[in-house]
């Protein structure tokens, strides 16, 4: 048996045979937790890992997928730390702790690593920590030393063996329809989703054991997306590459393009000029500040659940609005772990540092451990995330503050990941380019807009537009 036979999943199906398609699976806690775990995933993640299994040829995300391009394209200069743009790209995971416990992984990002100043710095001077490199600390001095967590916090944080499951407690059995809702598992609910079909007939339908595995995973992940029978299509591999278009990730979770009319100047919220043809009613482009750039591009960072959440009443998302509602309607005490495992997958939060001050729509962002750095000698020290001082044999130890990766040192406030003053053109699909009058006006040329025919209009971006 290989490594992933070994960490394979084993579902029972029910299967439609004259049609061909899932009518529900059994699943326990191991593929429940999986498919919650959806939900805490970033889209700038998801992203990543479609364009990275799907080459050639490339999945396409609509306007998601020009966003990301355009910050991959920007040269790093236009960012205010080389941290920001691999924070954008590589967006972490609020919930990684817990995620890390999943039978089944797909994220391959990157594991956090852990940068210190000089020994002096770290136990009584501005006792930093970086979790990305290249930091320059207060002092002015570059955070190059590189530290390891002990492995007594490693195991308490990812292999916490205490009961089974993540999210949901162990030994619970759960029936998973074709469109991902998620009920206890009862006669009840089994009866249901037949006859929600028609299907009362008993000689129609067969068990079918199935065994999935990463790839599996990622295929269902990619299907719920866009797709209202994604097991079917995953476990009966009725087809195993879903396309993207447009018109699936472009409802209203950007800033909203038609044409309104100019608003009275607005304190605290972002001035964008639009370009507008005042024959088609359109958007051309925006000339926009760093601020609205960083707003946008901010939206690669957010949880899946988030965007669900704050979109669903005018917005669907393949088969994953059925997946957040089952979740939101299961009882707490009976099947998850916690409250707070529960708020995690239908209020999930940006991992620690990813937001910024005034962010227009105040998401909320994680804390960080408490970390500690403790030393003996230079040849014997410890970093741990427990909020332990270790004790014994160490005689220096100091608890670390992280440094905000998007920040220069000194700076007073948390910014966001753009430098700036600088200005950008921002398409109607959000391309992002920095701002430059010949290739604005080739833009209009390729929308086959006349100069005569536009109009300069400045609009204020508040929480309302952004959503």
């Amino acid at each position: 048996m290989n490594k992933e036979e070994a960490k394979a999943i084993s579902l029972k199906a029910l299967v439609d045979k004259e049609n061909n398609r899932v009518i529900f699976v059994e699943s326990d806690e191991d593929f429940t937790d999986v498919l919650f775990s959806f939900l805490t995933m970033p889209m700038g993640t998801i992203i990543r890992l479609i364009s990275n299994h799907n080459q050639p040829p490339t999945v396409g995300m609509g306007c998601m997928n020009n966003l990301y391009e355009s910050i991959e394209n920007l040269d790093m200069q236009r960012f205010r730390t080389e941290a920001c743009k691999t924070m954008l790209l590589c967006p972490r995971n609020g919930a990684a702790p817990q995620n890390k416990r999943l039978k089944l992984q797909i994220d391959d990002g990157e594991l956090p690593r852990y940068f210190l100043c000089t020994t002096d710095c770290t136990l009584s001077g501005h006792k930093l920590l970086s979790l990305y490199p290249n930091a320059v600390c207060e002092c002015g001095g570059l955070m190059d030393r590189t530290m390891e967590l002990s492995n007594k916090t490693v195991k308490k944080l990812v292999f916490d063996g205490r009961d089974r499951g993540v999210f949901v407690k162990g030994l619970t059995q759960f029936i998973i329809s074709d469109e991902l809702q998620v009920k206890p598992s009862s006669i009840e609910a089994s009866l249901s989703l037949l006859s929600k079909i028609g299907l009362m007939d008993c000689s129609a339908i067969e068990e079918y054991n199935i065994d999935i595995g990463v790839d599996e995973v990622f295929t269902l992940l990619m299907c719920s997306l866009v797709s209202k029978k994604p097991l079917t299509e995953t476990l009966l591999k009725q087809n195993s590459s879903p396309k993207f278009g447009k018109e699936d990730f472009d409802r209203n979770i950007y800033v909203k393009s038609t044409v309104e009319e100019p608003e009275s100047n607005v304190d605290g919220k972002i001035h964008v000029k639009l370009i507008v043809s005042k024959s088609k009613k359109m958007v051309c482009y925006a000339e926009a500040s760093e601020e609205f750039v960083d707003l946008v591009s901010s939206f690669l960072t957010f949880p899946l659940g988030y965007i669900i959440k704050e979109m669903r009443s005018d917005f669907s998302m393949g088969s994953l609005t059925h997946l957040y509602n089952g979740v939101q309607d299961l009882n707490v005490e009976k099947y998850f772990k916690s409250n707070e495992h529960k708020e995690m997958l239908i209020n999930p939060k940006l991992a620690p540092d990813f937001g910024y001050e005034n962010h227009p729509l105040g998401i909320e962002e994680g804390l960080h451990p408490k970390y500690c750095y403790a030393e003996h000698s230079c040849y014997h020290s410890q970093l741990t995330s427990d909020g332990e001082i270790p004790c014994g044999s160490y005689a220096r130890s100091s608890i670390l503050t992280v440094k905000d990766p998007k920040s220069h040192f000194k700076e007073a406030t948390r910014g966001g990941f753009m430098a700036g003053p600088a200005m950008f053109t921002v398409t109607d699909n959000l391309i992002i380019t920095p701002m430059s009058q010949v290739q604005s006006l080739c833009l209009l040329k390729e929308l086959k807009v006349s100069i005569s025919d536009i109009e300069e209009r400045v609009v204020h971006v508040g929480r309302e537009k952004v959503s």
